[in-house]
């Protein structure tokens, strides 16, 4: 009998919910602000929130979380609605926080009414300062006491636009001595001039994250509202806000997000990597970003099962990048189309093989049937991989050297009988012998060798760009290191080689084929790409040599 998968905490909190008719529909919501692009983190969140509503029948909304006109545009929130269709998931209804502006604002026209909001003209330096600290009480604003019709004067005032920003906000009014600092009056609305990516120039006042976020689920009646750690301590004013309103009462759980070796997550220090030129855009194979991730060939399988892999936690940690190159692996060695590129090429001449003659050769394009098989040209000059050659070879050396044997990649067995070099004493051309009875397939057990190495004929050869990617940083956790997180920028993150060799097959490859490039890794191709000019990105090397590299293994 197979033993049964145990339960995170929240898929507990919902059973208990369902058992206890608490709810009869579970409906979640992921809530991003389109101020930037979505990164793995966003992964996490967006697996937990879909997974768990379609785990027990119910849905998930997606709304945007657009209250600050200043940082957000329509770039992000079509490239946030990109990245969850990609990873294969389906939002119920698609809402903005703007979609309820008018309801927000008489949620604080409400709350002024009942003597719990104030107009404050203090200035932020001063609101800073009387708020105190987590050890000291804050004090009371001079404006805390205005009347409630002054209040709602002033209110509607700033919503016609008659102060500057910053002039005035409108605070919630609760206990400037709460031991919860985010308790002691916060500001609810602010003054901010600035056009809105959606409602134009309608509204000159803006709810601050706390007033919108909460309401806004309770409006659209979120029964689950999952947030990472960093809001504990914004749920005590989450609940206080639905409660003063008599409002439906979503109820807010929080899990801990995710941090990740070799990378930063924060969107501002992201943000700067793009605008400094440190990579060339949100959308770098290099970055954490989900388009980042997409362009360097990850498949959403991949990204779905290490969310899974990771499960949800209570307690913040540091999950290796090497996890998710794991399950990117795995995925891509069930479904990568194996083909041959050279990308270090030496000439390799066959001197018995005749002129001009050309084979088609059948080679399998995986371990699977499913993957099928494919035509590739073979012909008496080759070009092979430099490192498969060498003058004076160690013992157990089972590739190219004078007078050994290898196979060549669904082909045949070649000896080489010498090699010649240029005037700086490096090898140009190797030449062997083959045995036409050697040829794969054949049946033949007379040539038993145990070196195989890939291949490309050279008349029939076609050249791509290759770009080799590695991690973006050079320590495992650079935002916790002293200094600049960008002085532990990887120099090595990125290596171009302009012209590599590939078998003419790859003309034929789309940006949604994977391919595993034989013995050199996994690969995909690039939208730079263009007829007459291939170029493709390295998804993963075959094996995690990050480890051996970084200790000075060979």
């Amino acid at each position: 009998m197979s033993e049964e998968k145990s339960l995170n905490f929240l898929e507990e909190i919902v059973e208990a919910d369902l058992a206890s008719g608490k709810y009869k529909f579970i409906l979640t919501r992921f809530p991003p602000e389109p101020n930037g692009y979505l990164h793995i983190g966003h992964a996490k969140s967006i697996c937990l929130n879909f997974g768990l509503a379609a785990t027990y029948g119910g849905q998930t909304n997606l709304r945007f979380d657009d209250t600050n006109p200043v940082t957000e545009d329509t770039e992000y929130v079509d490239s946030i609605k990109e990245d969850i269709r990609w990873l294969g998931f389906h939002w119920a209804n698609e809402f903005y926080a703007s979609d309820y502006f008018d309801t927000l604002y008489e949620y604080a026209v409400t709350l002024i009414k009942k003597g719990l909001a104030y107009v404050d003209d203090s200035s932020s330096e001063e609101i800073a300062k009387l708020k105190g600290t987590p050890t000291e009480p804050g004090k009371d604003s001079p404006y805390r006491n205005r009347g409630i019709d002054e209040n709602l004067r002033m209110f509607e005032d700033m919503k016609a636009g008659k102060y500057a920003d910053g002039e005035k906000v409108l605070r919630a009014k609760i206990d400037m001595a709460h031991s919860n600092m985010l308790m002691r009056d916060p500001i609810i609305y602010r003054i901010k001039h600035a056009h809105h990516h959606r409602t134009g120039d309608t509204w000159c006042i803006y709810p601050m994250y706390d007033f919108a976020h909460g309401q806004s689920d309770s409006i659209e009646r979120i029964t689950h509202s999952i947030c990472t750690l960093e809001f504990v301590p914004h749920r005590e004013l989450y609940d206080w806000f639905i409660e003063k309103l008599g409002i439906f009462p979503s109820h807010q759980y929080e899990f801990a997000r995710l941090n990740m070796t070799y990378t930063v997550m924060s969107k501002r220090k992201l943000l700067q990597l793009v605008t400094e030129g440190h990579v060339t855009g949100w959308d770098d194979p290099r970055m954490p970003t989900i388009s980042g991730f997409r362009r360097k060939g990850y498949t959403p399988e991949s990204i779905r099962m290490f969310a899974e892999k990771i499960g949800v936690a209570r307690r913040e940690n540091l999950i290796d990048l090497s996890l998710l190159e794991f399950c990117l692996r795995e995925d891509l060695n069930k479904r990568a189309l194996r083909v041959m590129a050279v990308l270090d090429p030496v000439k390799l001449v066959i001197t018995n093989y005749e002129e001009g003659k050309t084979e088609d050769l059948i080679s399998e394009n995986g371990p699977d049937e499913h993957l099928g098989t494919r035509h590739v040209p073979f012909s008496r000059e080759l070009w092979i991989e430099r490192e498969d050659f060498m003058e004076v070879a160690p013992k157990k050396w089972f590739r190219l050297a004078p007078g050994s044997m290898v196979r060549l990649k669904s082909a045949y067995v070649v000896q080489c009988t010498g090699y010649s070099k240029d005037e700086a004493g490096r090898v140009t051309e190797i030449q062997c012998e083959y045995f036409p009875e050697s040829r794969s397939g054949s049946g033949s057990t007379e040539f038993q060798v145990k070196g195989t190495i890939h291949w490309v004929s050279v008349p029939h050869a076609e050249t791509a760009e290759v770009r080799l990617y590695d991690r973006l940083f050079k320590v495992e956790n650079p935002a916790a290191e002293e200094g600049d997180f960008k002085e532990y920028i990887n120099p090595d993150s990125l290596q171009v080689i302009e012209k590599a060799y590939v078998e003419p097959s790859l003309l034929l490859a789309t940006m949604d084929d994977r391919y595993q490039f034989i013995r050199k890794g996994y690969f995909c191709l690039d939208k730079e790409a263009q007829p007459g000019k291939m170029i493709f990105n390295r998804t993963a090397t075959l094996k995690d040599t990050w480890v051996k590299q970084q200790s000075g293994e060979s």
